[in-house]
């Protein structure tokens, strides 16, 4: 898998004539939930080499504090507040990287009284992100609750899968194998406004460099394409293909992740009817899929922004499972609220229900996806505006069809439809199984895309 890890720069601050062993006692009891959260996909850079207790609150600190986290090369910050805090230091940080910043304090235990002080939390985050909003940074914060919560815990890990989709997406280069075939106007894309825009790169791919880097990777026997095709020849049936078919695909599969590696990309965009069935011999509908599962996403019918719609979950999952292109091809013949997730073969193989029976004809998959929860989402522009439309659903049952595919049931099924009829969007949407609404909220919100929540009611109902 080509995985990669958030670099979190954690400054913890306090209130300068506000108990210091209380703010420990705050400090101590977070950093040891948000150290357990993630582990294997963050790494946390605190600073408790460089303050008291590792808690900043004077302005002349925040210097060495800044100086730190840029060596460490952070991709995003958590400031906690283990009281009111210090809004000029919070601001002195936030200011210095303007990433996705984090706010968030533990829920006050108790007021303050004649007796003695409290931490008045709430209050300093109140101030503190009014300076933010003051300099331009976008922050995102948790509900004021209890550190040993749900809430918290949540809040924490949906805030990771944000600022992971956003460093992904900085500098994504996309590997655009040949031109969107003829019929399919919809795909067009703006290139050149996602470079300016957001710093995204489509690399073209001539689909005859693959076709000799298969024949090569043939010819010379390369210990992964020989690997490899004893591998597909196991998990799947494939008694209905020629085995020099069978050989191409394989072949195919090693040449396709070799070149996008070497282009520097972590996603395409494949031209993969028309032109190169004729090219090749063959649909390349299946490496699709098996390349999804090794951590490189890749669109069909050079999608560009589908392609943006799969690094986008990709991300958002933390790299821990595909994520696939779908078809949005009919409704449920009997259930109102369900539509046909399809395609002719191009879905991971990770996915697949473990009763269903995987096969291969003419190079593509047929087989159904498990049951479970999904987000969908399809990042799209449209006259200059770029949006993102997101909802969550999960599988049923249906009748079978050809192809990979999967039954999704919403809440409402017409109301997605109706955004979908209405809004910049075509047929293909990305899908990842669990439940990241709220993380693409916040994504949509970062990059100042027109958020579309396909739960909320639209305006064109009748």
């Amino acid at each position: 898998m080509y995985n990669e890890k958030l670099v979190l720069g954690v400054a913890p601050t306090k209130r300068s004539f506000l108990s210091m062993e209380e703010a420990k006692r705050q400090k101590e009891a977070f950093m040891d939930v948000i150290r357990d959260i993630k582990s294997n996909r963050v790494e946390i850079v605190d600073i408790d080499d460089l303050c008291d207790n590792g808690i900043v609150y004077d302005i002349r600190h925040a210097k060495k504090v800044i100086e730190k986290f840029k060596k460490a090369g952070i991709n995003a910050l958590f400031i906690p507040f283990c009281d009111f805090g210090e809004e000029t230091v919070v601001a002195e940080i936030a200011k210095a990287f303007m990433l996705p910043t984090l706010i968030w304090g533990n829920r006050d235990e108790r007021p303050n009284s004649d007796i003695s002080r409290g931490r008045d939390t709430q209050c300093g985050m109140f101030a503190a992100t009014k300076v933010l909003a003051r300099y331009g940074i976008k922050y995102s914060y948790i509900y004021n609750c209890e550190t040993h919560s749900r809430e918290f815990a949540d809040g924490y890990e949906n805030f990771i899968r944000t600022a992971m989709v956003l460093k992904s997406l900085k500098g994504l280069r996309i590997a655009k194998i040949g031109e969107r075939p003829e019929p399919f106007m919809s795909v067009m894309t703006n290139e050149a406004a996602l470079l300016k825009r957001f710093g995204i790169t489509t690399v073209p791919v001539s689909p005859v460099s693959i076709a000799k880097r298969m024949e090569r990777v043939m010819a010379e026997n390369e210990p992964e394409y020989i690997d490899y095709h004893k591998n597909l020849c196991g998990r799947m049936d494939v008694s209905g293909m020629p085995e020099e078919q069978i050989k191409k695909v394989a072949a195919l599969k090693v040449a396709v992740e070799e070149i996008i590696l070497e282009k520097g990309c972590s996603a395409a965009a494949f031209e993969c009817w028309s032109a190169f069935p004729e090219l090749v011999g063959l649909c390349p509908c299946t490496i699709l899929g098996e390349l999804a599962d090794v951590g490189l996403p890749i669109s069909c019918e050079t999608d560009v922004n589908g392609a943006i719609s799969l690094a986008i979950l990709r991300a958002c999952n933390l790299f821990e499972e595909s994520e696939f292109l779908a078809d949005l091809t009919i409704r449920h013949p009997e259930n109102n609220n369900a539509e046909l997730l399809w395609h002719c073969g191009p879905f991971p193989y990770s996915l697949k229900d473990e009763d269903s029976k995987a096969r291969m004809v003419d190079g593509q998959e047929r087989f159904l996806l498990r049951q479970g929860k999904l987000t969908v989402c399809r990042f799209d522009d449209l006259d200059g505006k770029y949006y993102l439309f997101a909802g969550e659903g999960k599988t049923t049952t249906g009748p079978d069809t050809n192809g990979t595919y999967v039954w999704m049931e919403v809440d409402d099924w017409k109301r997605w439809e109706e955004k979908l009829m209405f809004g910049p969007y075509i047929h293909h949407l990305g899908c990842t199984y669990g439940n990241y609404l709220l993380v693409l909220r916040e994504v949509a919100r970062y990059l100042n895309l027109v958020f579309d929540n396909a739960h909320e009611q639209g305006i064109y109902s009748l």
